[in-house]
C-alpha cells in the first residue's frame, strides 16, 4: 500500500500498487466502491498485467482518509487524485475509471491534462441525474445531508443490498453523501461536454444489453471509441471479467498504436 497527502489538513489518499513497466495505469472506482476490490482481478489479468498499476481509493472511500470537511465535488476529487499521481512521480498515465470514477477521470484529464495520456471509461456518468428513490447517487440525492447522516445512510444500505454495501459501508458518511449529490448535479460544463473537448485517446465501455450510451453519434464524431461488452451489467469487470479484459486490452493497445 502507498499513500500521499492531498489536502492542507494532511488528509491522505491511499492505493494498492502493482509493479510493472510504465506508462502506468490508474484505476478509479465508482460511488461507494474501492479500487482494490473492483479492479484487482482485472489489473492482474494476463491481458492487462505487467504495467505499473495504482488501484486508488478516492478520498473518503475504502482505505483512504475520510475527512468530514472536504467538499467531495468531482473537481475536488480530481484535484486530490492529481496530487496523489504527482506524489507517485507519474505523468501521462492511462486512467481507467468506472462509473463515478469515470466522471472523476474526465475532470482529471480536463483540469490536469499533463497527467493523463488515455482514458478508458467503464459505463461512466456523463450527464446530471435527477433524484429518484433507487440505489445509487440519484437515491442518495433525495435526502438532505442532515437526513442522510441521521438515518438515511442505513436506508440506502438496505436499498443497495449486501454486495455493494460491503464497500459502501467503508465510506465516510459525508463523503458518500456529498459525492453522490455532486455526481448527480454533474459539472459545468457537463462531464459529457468536457469529454467531447478532450484530445487524449478515449474509449467508453458499456454493457451490450443496455445499447449504446445517449449521444453515441456525437461521441464518435468527437473521437470517442464506443465498445459494447456482452453478458454484463453496470459492473462490467465483475460480471464478465474475460470480456472486460479483452475489451480493455484491445482498446488500450489500439489507441497506443495510433497515439
Amino acid at each position: 500500500m502507498r499513500q500521499a497527502t492531498v489536502t492542507p489538513n494532511g488528509d491522505r489518499i491511499r492505493w494498492v500498487e502493482l509493479p510493472g513497466v510504465e506508462p502506468a495505469r490508474l484505476f478509479l472506482h465508482g460511488l461507494g466502491a474501492s479500487s482494490p476490490v473492483y479492479f484487482a482481478a482485472a489489473a492482474a489479468h494476463p491481458l492487462l498485467a505487467g504495467r505499473r498499476s495504482l488501484l486508488l481509493d478516492l478520498l473518503g472511500f475504502g482505505i483512504s482518509d475520510r475527512p468530514a470537511d472536504f467538499p467531495y465535488t468531482l473537481e475536488a476529487h480530481a484535484d486530490a487524485v492529481a496530487a496523489a499521481v504527482e506524489e507517485a512521480g507519474l505523468a501521462e498515465v492511462e486512467v481507467v475509471g468506472h462509473s463515478m470514477g469515470g466522471a472523476v477521470a474526465i475532470v482529471l484529464a480536463h483540469r490536469h491534462p499533463r497527467l493523463v495520456a488515455k482514458l478508458l471509461l467503464v459505463d461512466a456518468n456523463l450527464d446530471p441525474i435527477a433524484p429518484a428513490r433507487r440505489p445509487g447517487s440519484s437515491g442518495i440525492a433525495t435526502f438532505t445531508e442532515k437526513e442522510f447522516l441521521a438515518g438515511g445512510r442505513e436506508r440506502v444500505g438496505r436499498w443497495v443490498g449486501p454486495f455493494w454495501w460491503s464497500t459502501m459501508r467503508l465510506a465516510g458518511p459525508e463523503a458518500l453523501y456529498r459525492s453522490a449529490v455532486n455526481l448527480a448535479h454533474g459539472t459545468v460544463p457537463t462531464m459529457r461536454e468536457l469529454l467531447l473537448g478532450l484530445e487524449v485517446p478515449r474509449t467508453f465501455l458499456h454493457p451490450a444489453a443496455d445499447g449504446e450510451p445517449a449521444g453515441a453519434d456525437r461521441l464518435r464524431e468527437a473521437g470517442v471509441e464506443l465498445v459494447a461488452v456482452p453478458d454484463c451489467g453496470h459492473n462490467i469487470m465483475f460480471d464478465n471479467p474475460e470480456g472486460f479484459a479483452e475489451a480493455a486490452a484491445a482498446a488500450l493497445a489500439r489507441r497506443a498504436a495510433v497515439a
